[in-house]
């Protein structure tokens, strides 16, 4: 008996459908049956997921950076105050020792934060975080809410343990209707005082840290420096709860900076940190406050 001869055509079984994208049974001379989506007695194909990218690390910078940012505002900071006390006596109008002791307690802070981007980034500001965004709109109150719940425990804490407190803010201070006053008073709280506190802190603070320790020390360290530069020794003891307070505020500010990999969420949120304090002081809503109840919204509110 002699063997078969070879088939002259490919073997009948299941073959993918190059009009389907499926499977299809092939007998050997045709296409049988309607595409199928996997051979039958298989498992069936999977649809190929996309693929992640990989988050990308927060940005670092020198460790001479931060030192220098901190060393830089500590020199200015002292600066302005002692401008202000040599020059109290001149009469001048409150607007003018307003911008006076902004440009001379933030202008520095914003020659090195300049010379840094310069120095040791790209040469734009996006190298120390300021890359706004539109979103920032809702991630900025966001995180100003989480800032607000947190120094309200904060506050709670130090209430519980009968912690001196002194607020940086004095309401006896900020009282009048001069119009250009408020008007440099906002422009120095909700503009100048964000936008440099961030860019030190945050920008290069925060980076600094974060390439030198591990990032829940980088947090809390930044956030106790930021607490801590608000420091006068004229409130005495009272600096002991502020920069509790405050230092509450540094570390969600730090953590919304991380997150995000930019400065405008707690740039904003910053901001109005300070512009609801401030309305809420110049406003008067203070007066008369006793119950430690009610001092403490005021706490969840200063900024």
């Amino acid at each position: 008996m002699s063997p078969l001869p070879p088939p002259a055509t490919a073997p009948a079984g299941w073959y993918p459908d190059p009009y389907s994208g499926g499977f299809r049974y092939f007998d050997g001379r045709q296409w049988t049956g309607a595409p199928v989506a996997a051979v039958p007695g298989t498992l069936p194909t999977l649809p190929t997921l996309p693929t992640l990218e990989p988050r990308p690390p927060h940005p670092t910078l020198p460790l001479r950076a931060a030192i220098g940012a901190l060393v830089v505002l500590t020199v200015s900071l002292l600066a302005g105050k002692l401008l202000l006390e040599l020059t109290i006596d001149a009469d001048w109008p409150l607007a003018v020792y307003i911008f006076m002791s902004a440009v001379v307690s933030y202008g520095p802070s914003l020659a090195w934060a300049w010379h840094i981007r310069g120095r040791d980034g790209d040469g734009t500001w996006s190298a120390l975080g300021w890359r706004p965004r539109w979103s920032d709109l809702g991630w900025g109150p966001l995180t100003w809410l989480t800032a607000v719940l947190c120094q309200a425990t904060m506050a709670a804490i130090i209430l519980a343990l009968d912690i001196p407190f002194t607020s940086n803010i004095d309401e006896g201070e900020l009282s009048g209707d001069d119009r250009t006053y408020v008007v440099a008073l906002l422009v120095a709280a909700v503009i100048a005082a964000p936008l440099v506190e961030e860019l030190i802190f945050r920008g290069i603070v925060l980076r600094g840290f974060v390439g030198r320790m591990p990032l829940v020390v980088a947090l809390v360290l930044q956030g106790v420096l930021f607490g801590a530069a608000h420091v006068d020794p004229s409130r005495g003891v009272g600096n002991l709860g502020l920069v509790m307070v405050l230092s509450t505020v540094g570390v969600v500010l730090g953590a919304s900076a991380y997150v995000f990999r930019r400065l405008g969420p707690p740039m904003l949120a910053h901001a109005i940190l300070n512009g609801v304090a401030l309305a809420i002081v110049l406003s008067g809503w203070l007066d008369g406050v006793e119950s430690p109840f009610e001092m403490l919204l005021w706490f969840a509110n200063a900024g």
